[in-house]
């Protein structure tokens, strides 16, 4: 299967493909950072392609696909530099008497069979009535505890599981003064913006230490749901209800605290383009690939609001090399 379609400009590269096939023709050790959602096995199917991991028969057959993915992505990124994967606790229905089936400690087992070495886990909290609107899950209904609470479902908090390649890393990830962009809805105390920036000794820099808390804890309760790029008008007739891209405050957070400028980005699973477009905002280079035609569509509209560029069909890859 070739490349359907790409956009390459300067700072980002998406091409409309199996991403299989498309990392496959990328160098090795040339990704410094990637983050992505896979297709969460059993909870959503995405697309009738059987090319598709959501459309395996079964939740090993999931694995045994995704597990070519993971692979893929140890050759491609640097050594010592990470992967964070986004994901969630499945239902093993929505009947009402469903149990959760382990995603998150699924992948975790999956990524160090593949030599990768799990280095944090952040948990995502959210809202239970905003979850209830969003999937109509039937245990999650405030009903359910008046009727027979032991059947009471839970509001499964997101994961952003992060995961290290083995070896050194060769360019130290640096913030010589500091974090200066928080992307979360918790005000930050007015007495500190006068360290934003902060050049003297870091143990200083009150600014940047109340960004680190934020980030270094391991309940992220301060993300913003609402904050995602447009999604709707890419959705088919037969689209679940309830595909949601990935928060641009995760994926913020994550590419801040593990790349660093200039570096290159992948997802493999780009949706609407929520990974790449954080990059580029970011200052570092994305890379996406998606397989499905209108999710692809709609990633090259959002990206086209990242700035003016000139894109080429015919310019030169990202990396040295040419994808087809």
């Amino acid at each position: 299967m070739a490349v359907i379609d790409q956009v390459i400009t300067d700072r980002y590269a998406i091409y409309n493909g199996d991403c299989i096939e498309v990392m496959k023709s990328m160098p090795d050790a040339k990704v410094h950072f990637s983050i992505y959602s896979p297709p969460f096995g059993g909870l959503y199917h995405y697309s009738s392609n059987e090319r598709d991991i959501s459309n395996n028969d079964d939740y090993d057959g999931f694995f045994d696909h995704y597990g070519y993915v993971v692979q893929e992505l140890a050759r491609l990124t640097m050594p010592g530099r990470c992967t964070a994967v986004h994901c969630t606790d499945i239902p093993s229905g929505n009947s009402g008497q469903d149990y959760l089936v382990d995603l998150p400690g699924d992948t975790i087992k999956l990524h160090q069979h593949h030599g990768w070495q799990m280095v944090a886990r952040h948990t995502i909290w959210k809202e239970p009535l905003w979850v209830r609107n969003r999937t109509l899950t039937k245990n999650l209904a405030h009903k359910t505890i008046v009727d027979d609470s032991a059947y009471a479902g839970v509001a499964s908090a997101d994961y952003l599981l992060i995961f290290r390649r083995a070896g050194v890393n060769p360019v130290p990830i640096a913030h010589p003064t500091g974090l200066d962009i928080y992307a979360g809805e918790s005000p930050i105390p007015a007495d500190l913006h006068q360290f934003k920036g902060y050049s003297g000794k870091q143990t200083s820099n009150r600014y940047s230490h109340w960004i680190w808390r934020q980030y270094a804890s391991s309940v992220w309760d301060d993300v913003r749901m609402g904050r995602v790029l447009p999604f709707r008008d890419c959705k088919d007739p037969d689209d679940e209800k309830h595909v949601h891209p990935l928060q641009l405050d995760v994926i913020d957070r994550a590419i801040a605290l593990r790349s660093n400028i200039g570096e290159t980005v992948l997802t493999p699973f780009m949706g609407v383009g929520s990974e790449v477009y954080g990059a580029v905002q970011a200052g570092r280079r994305g890379i996406g690939i998606e397989l499905k035609p209108s999710y692809y569509r709609q990633s090259v509209r959002n990206l086209e609001t990242t700035g003016d560029i000139e894109s080429c069909n015919n310019q030169t890859n990202l990396f040295d090399d040419t994808i087809p």
